[in-house]
């Protein structure tokens, strides 16, 4: 975590697959949801290579702005910027953009967690 700084970006493509789609009219096109979840996978592969052993990340906070629909079959690309750090909190702006325009724009924040503890609370949690 160490490495990590303000300003850091990464881009990241896919297709968009039936999966991450709602039906809209006759048309099959990217969901809300799946944007969100787009974004969230994003941010957190730009964070990956530089957390420590033991170290995982959730997110917290996600406010998303849908722009424009994306038909099934074509691509997206999330370009992720890293913003800020607050000891373990990293926020991120991300756009979201397919092949003819900007569809999406988010703010989204990440939390960086010790997996045993995160890990025992959860355990904790299922035993009731």
């Amino acid at each position: 975590m160490d490495t990590l700084q303000a300003g850091m970006t990464l881009s990241v493509e896919r297709e968009v697959s039936e999966a991450m789609t709602t039906q809209r009219g006759d048309y099959k096109v990217f969901s809300t949801p799946s944007m969100v979840q787009f974004c969230e996978s994003a941010a957190g592969q730009l964070v990956a290579p530089h957390l420590k052993p033991g170290q995982g990340q959730v997110g917290m906070i996600v406010t998303i702005r849908h722009l424009g629909p994306t038909p099934m079959g074509k691509r997206v690309r999330a370009e992720v910027e890293l913003t800020g750090i607050d000891r373990r909190r990293l926020s991120f702006k991300i756009k979201v953009f397919d092949d003819v325009e900007q569809v999406g724009e988010c703010d989204h924040d990440r939390f960086i967690v010790d997996l045993d503890k995160y890990q025992a609370k959860l355990k904790k949690k299922i035993e009731g």
